[in-house]
């Protein structure tokens, strides 16, 4: 039975990505900034006991050498999920660069002084692939972002898999290096805590905002993401190779329709107009999660995940599905509350 280091284990994803490995037999050791924190860890620990599974945890801070090369001792695979990202204060972009970086590094040099990892799977983003270019086109994993012509959390995913490429470069390594790319990222939570992937439907369904901004961004769920990461690290053809995990576009107006359709019945009464750019730009001075989609207004992601397709055979669920899905659970967990009547 392989063992698997996850970083990152109350994530997002990476919580879905411990539930697969666990569902196939994988040891899981999983990184946590503070192990003393038990509240943010207990729903994986009840997953783990109702699957049965081994799952341990460790403490590692990815701003910190500390704690790392015990976290990937003897491990046979690591999943780099963790990742820092903007979380509202006025951090430098230098911060952020150095942050993601130096994280991504400080993993990658415990793998090797582990000597017994042989994968390291890097989740990455669509946006080392698809930001900077003039060009209105399908990009695919031969595109690189230009660091150069972005900035923020974009630069810093960017140059981060460009270390983490240089680094599995050198040679009698032990370990190789595949890299996936997903988009924005649907699909249900397993406790409260959201991420910014959440938003759309959370403000839709609170009615947080008052019509649709004229954004929308290509899909992914979480569960073909988690998927995708175990049968990376299983493949091994798989070395060296980048993938996108991107469907369709999903305008937020197209959402807003799926939303009401869905859970109008319920008494939730979902924004439908769109709101005019000049608005959103105004908003966007007061709200810093709007100022976040400025950039993107008007504009349509496009993609290609024919190589995962292909090479892992890893099929996309409907983004619908994805978004109901997302809605569920968010209701479930109490992160967003029926109407009163």
């Amino acid at each position: 039975m392989d063992t698997v280091l996850v970083t990152g284990a109350t994530g997002f994803v990476a919580g879905h990505c411990i539930t697969e490995l666990l569902e196939h037999g994988y040891r899981v050791r999983a990184t946590v900034r503070d192990l003393s924190d038990t509240g943010r860890r207990a729903h994986l620990v009840d997953i783990a006991n109702r699957l049965g599974g081994a799952l341990e945890f460790t403490q590692a801070d990815l701003t910190s050498d500390h704690g790392w090369e015990v976290a990937a001792k003897d491990c046979d695979h690591v999943l780099h999920v963790a990742s820092p990202i903007p979380n509202g204060r006025k951090e430098s972009e230098r911060e952020m660069v150095e942050a993601a970086v130096e994280g991504t590094l400080r993993v990658l040099r415990a793998a090797a002084a582990a000597a017994t990892v042989r994968r390291v799977v890097l989740t990455s983003s669509i946006v080392t692939i698809n930001q900077g270019h003039d060009a209105d086109r399908v990009f695919t994993e031969q595109d690189w972002s230009d660091p150069d012509r972005v900035s923020g959390y974009d630069r810093s995913k960017t140059l981060a898999e460009q270390a983490a490429r240089r680094f599995a470069e050198a040679p009698g390594l032990g370990f190789d290096l595949v890299t996936l790319h997903p988009a924005m990222i649907l699909g249900p939570v397993l406790h409260r805590q959201t991420n910014m992937s959440h938003e759309p439907a959370i403000r839709l369904l609170g009615r947080k905002v008052p019509g649709n901004l004229n954004v929308g961004w290509s899909t992914v769920d979480v569960r073909d993401l988690a998927r995708a990461h175990r049968v990376a690290l299983e493949t091994p053809e798989a070395a060296g190779q980048r993938y996108i995990f991107a469907g369709e576009h999903f305008w937020m107006r197209d959402m807003a329709a799926v939303l009401a359709v869905e859970f109008g019945p319920r008494g939730f009464r979902v924004p439908l107009r769109v709101l005019p750019d000049w608005l959103v730009r105004v908003a966007a001075l007061a709200d810093p999660g709007i100022k976040r989609v400025v950039p993107a207004l008007g504009k349509l992601e496009r993609l290609s995940s024919a190589k995962a397709e292909a090479e892992l055979g890893i099929s996309l669920r409907p983004k619908r599905q994805s978004l109901v899905d997302t809605a569920e659970s968010l209701l479930a967990h109490g992160v967003v509350t029926p109407p009163t009547r």
